[in-house]
């Protein structure tokens, strides 16, 4: 599949609240790693569409991900690209992918005008109950380490409501929270 939409509720966890999820809720105890590498113009046009783009590395595979808002929820464009094509985006040599360099046209971006900006590591816990998925990241960026969860859900008005039914649960109070990319490039300025 090429293109998704993905609707998900997420929270900034304290390091307590995080480990209390992980032992109170069925998360596997042993995170999966993986690497977001982030990729933004110069003059941050992706940004002003509230789009972003990244390359995430997971078991050995990479596949690289344009994610734009709908009403409700993200349009997420795929593309498969391989280390060697990771490697040269890394390093300013950006290699147009057929569906992310489609839509980037859309938004009057070039992809050849995209620079690597940095890479977020997250170690994730997840599991899926009733068309739900769950997830708990620890993630590492810019010298900085923080803790969310997320829900993934089939709709939102399902989605809003078992995961504000966790948050009741566990006595955790609901903050707004920014997406990894955002969360990132606060720390770049």
């Amino acid at each position: 599949m090429t293109q998704e939409i993905e609707i998900e509720f997420k929270n900034m966890l304290t390091k307590q609240e995080f480990h209390h999820l992980l032992e109170h809720l069925p998360f596997p105890k042993d995170g999966i790693k993986q690497v977001n590498y982030y990729f933004e113009t110069k003059d941050f046009s992706l940004k002003e569409h509230w789009s972003a783009l990244r390359i995430r590395e997971k078991a050995n595979h990479f596949s690289l991900t344009l994610k734009e808002p709908l009403q409700e929820g993200l349009l997420e464009t795929h593309d498969k690209i391989t280390k060697e094509e990771k490697d040269a985006w890394i390093n300013g040599n950006i290699i147009p992918k057929t569906n992310t360099t489609k839509r980037l046209n859309q938004l009057g971006i070039k992809p050849e005008e995209l620079v690597f900006y940095g890479k977020l590591t997250t170690i994730r816990h997840e599991f899926t109950d009733n068309g739900f998925i769950y997830v708990l990241d620890q993630s590492i960026y810019n010298g900085i380490t923080d803790y969310e969860i997320e829900i993934e859900a089939p709709d939102y008005e399902s989605g809003e409501k078992v995961f504000l039914q966790v948050l009741n649960k566990y006595h955790i109070t609901r903050k707004q929270t920014a997406n990894k990319i955002e969360r990132f490039f606060a720390t770049k300025r």
